[in-house]
């Protein structure tokens, strides 16, 4: 596959002494495909929609991958989503192959969702912060120094983190489930962004001890410069997801996910949006509120140390000619094919039917439901 020079990319890392307090810094690596031109995309995009077809694949993609990827999964039948509702399309899809646009702990989780399937990724590398800052042997130890208290973890974690889990969520289903357990008295440990269980024991008042993790994309957001920002607009309502530092959120208008902020961007009398999360929402949100004007929430300025800019370098790796080599090749070769331990998936899957079964009882409809548009601007959503 042809490719750029990698580069390093910083996260931050919990350390093995106190994982619930203390960070340190550590080095991954993305590698972005290189961008074809015109005429070749046009022949790639040709090329993969037949190739969908041969291979009885459905393609399912993240709301912050290339847009071309957005709109090919559309055409073909796939969908444009979040983590959990792109697995629970595989789920329901008549195809018997899933290739998902995303990260790994995305073709993970369809995998565990859908063990009968073949799954497969344009690049099984593409990974993600708050998955390689939980290390599941690191995990497991700090859970064990409290066994009194249920395991609750985004779903943006490993399988194997998801196998030692009680429940799993979502975050547009976090705050209704973080209630639920606390109503019931129950203590907490939460993994593994930081921002977001903050947000959500501030919320519910629940005892939660929290994982050091974080996104590199929302923790990069400057609370100072959104403030001038918002000074230099300000008619526009400022959308935030909830991964971001406490100072960013305090800021909202709206917090929420990505469905919900998408949903957000249609509010009636407004026409300014300043949006901090990954800047490939902004593709959906130009097609769901045409005519609006979509401003990029600060990750630089006076107090930046920009890493990200606004946008994954992980999810970046999803490319055109990686997605048709997976599907030319992958099949046959095992490239880009996502596979997860038959008993690891089985004890992970536990914790995730659980949040299915607690959404089903307590009515709560997955991102595909409209719904009404002030109900997208409550709770918190999915990465």
């Amino acid at each position: 596959m042809n490719q750029v020079d990698i580069k390093p990319v910083e996260f931050d890392l919990p350390s093995q002494a106190s994982p619930s307090t203390s960070c340190k810094p550590s080095q991954a690596w993305a590698r972005v495909p290189q961008q074809p031109g015109p005429d070749e995309r046009a022949a790639l995009k040709a090329e993969i929609k037949a190739l969908l077809k041969a291979r009885d694949a459905v393609l399912v993609a993240h709301y912050y991958v290339d847009s071309e990827l957005q709109d090919l999964a559309e055409e073909t039948g796939g969908c444009v989503s979040d983590s959990l509702e792109m697995a629970r399309f595989g789920r329901e899809s008549k195809q018997q192959n899933l290739v998902v646009a995303g990260v790994r702990f995305m073709g993970e989780t369809s995998k565990i969702l859908n063990p009968e399937k073949r799954v497969f990724m344009p690049d099984l590398d593409a990974t993600c912060s708050l998955d390689l800052g939980c290390p599941s042997e690191e995990f497991n130890a700090f859970c064990d120094q409290h066994p009194d208290r249920t395991v609750v973890v985004y779903a943006n974690t490993s399988a194997a983190v998801k196998a030692r889990a009680d429940w799993m969520v979502t975050s547009s289903i976090a705050l209704d489930i973080v209630g639920h357990l606390h109503a019931q008295g129950q203590k907490l440990i939460w993994a593994p962004d930081r921002h977001l269980g903050q947000y959500i024991q501030k919320q519910t008042g629940a005892d939660m001890l929290l994982w050091q993790g974080s996104c590199l994309v929302h923790d990069e957001f400057k609370a100072e410069e959104l403030k001038m920002l918002k000074a230099q607009h300000p008619q526009a309502m400022v959308l935030v997801h909830p991964e971001s530092p406490a100072d960013v959120v305090a800021l909202a208008d709206v917090v929420g996910s990505t469905t919900q902020l998408i949903k957000a961007t249609q509010t009636p009398g407004v026409d300014t949006y300043i949006v901090a999360t990954d800047n490939g929402i902004l593709h959906k949100m130009r097609q769901f509120a045409p005519g609006k004007t979509l401003i990029e929430a600060p990750t630089a300025g006076n107090s930046a140390t920009c890493k990200s800019c606004a946008h994954c370098p992980w999810m970046a790796m999803n490319g055109l000619k990686n997605l048709r080599d997976v599907l030319k090749t992958g099949f046959d070769t095992g490239l880009g094919e996502v596979h997860v331990d038959s008993a690891l998936g089985k004890q992970a899957y536990r914790c995730i039917d659980r949040m299915l079964d607690f959404a089903k009882t307590h009515g709560i409809s997955g991102p595909r439901g409209q719904g009404r548009l002030e109900q997208a601007h409550k709770g918190v959503g999915p990465a």
